[in-house]
């Protein structure tokens, strides 16, 4: 439970090459769905092609639950791919952990602030950039002086708590659930009776992770949605 990260300097910068390896596993992981999926497009689809358009539909549900199709359609990718994104990052580090020398290379990339808290600031500042380019930098700046001028100041610490909440609710739930993995792994390592005694709640607590990690998956790409209707939405 006490390993470091693998953290090294390069021209003065430090970078953790377990995030780095990470969020490229579950970049490619991605990919391949996505290729995979789309390789042999059939009229009927069936395997992995109806498994992406079950994810495509699931998407298109969640923006329209938030705002009307004519707006939200431009997010379908964005959604699209943060789900997949997020739910397979989240999904990493339930199978198994790699130590080497001390040190922590696989992991849940999002069992890592900095990964989710970047995350959380690239929607963020999305939600800005469409508002600005569908309204227009002037209607936009408005916004926040309604429906009072004093309300301007609340709005701003509104964006940076929305920023903190979602990165760190996803953290949280996540690093949270590799901590008890690794303390029932940590039980495993006593004996015969530690092993014995430790499969069953390592197997429920596998199948659970998977459950919240899906879970967090989709009220990221929720959260995401919501805060661009905020922003896009002329009813908002």
């Amino acid at each position: 439970m006490h390993h470091g990260a693998p953290i090294r300097e390069f021209m003065g910068l430090h970078f953790n090459l377990a995030n780095i390896l990470m969020i490229t596993v579950a970049s490619v992981i991605v990919f391949l769905i996505a290729v995979l999926s789309t390789r042999r497009l059939a009229m009927k689809p069936t395997g992995m092609q109806n498994f992406m358009e079950w994810v495509m539909d699931f998407v298109k549900g969640i923006i329209n639950s938030t705002m009307d199709w004519k707006t939200g359609g431009r997010f379908h990718i964005l959604g699209l791919t943060l789900i997949m994104y997020v739910a397979i990052s989240n999904f990493l580090g339930l199978p198994f952990s790699v130590v080497y020398k001390g040190e922590l290379w696989w992991k849940s990339p999002t069992a890592d602030p900095v990964i989710t808290l970047t995350l959380a600031t690239m929607v963020v500042g999305l939600s800005h950039y469409y508002g600005i380019k569908m309204k227009g930098a002037g209607a936009y700046a408005k916004e926040f002086f309604k429906p009072f001028w004093f309300m301007f100041p609340i709005k701003i610490i509104e964006e940076f708590a929305n920023t903190l909440t979602l990165g760190l609710r996803l953290y949280g739930n996540i690093y949270a659930g590799e901590i008890l993995l690794a303390l029932i792994a940590g039980s495993m390592a006593t004996g015969f009776w530690g092993n014995l005694a430790a499969i069953i709640p390592m197997l429920a607590w596998q199948g659970f992770s998977v459950f919240i990690g899906a879970i967090q998956a989709f009220i990221f790409t929720m959260l995401t949605m919501v805060y661009l209707a905020h922003k896009v939405s002329s009813d908002h």
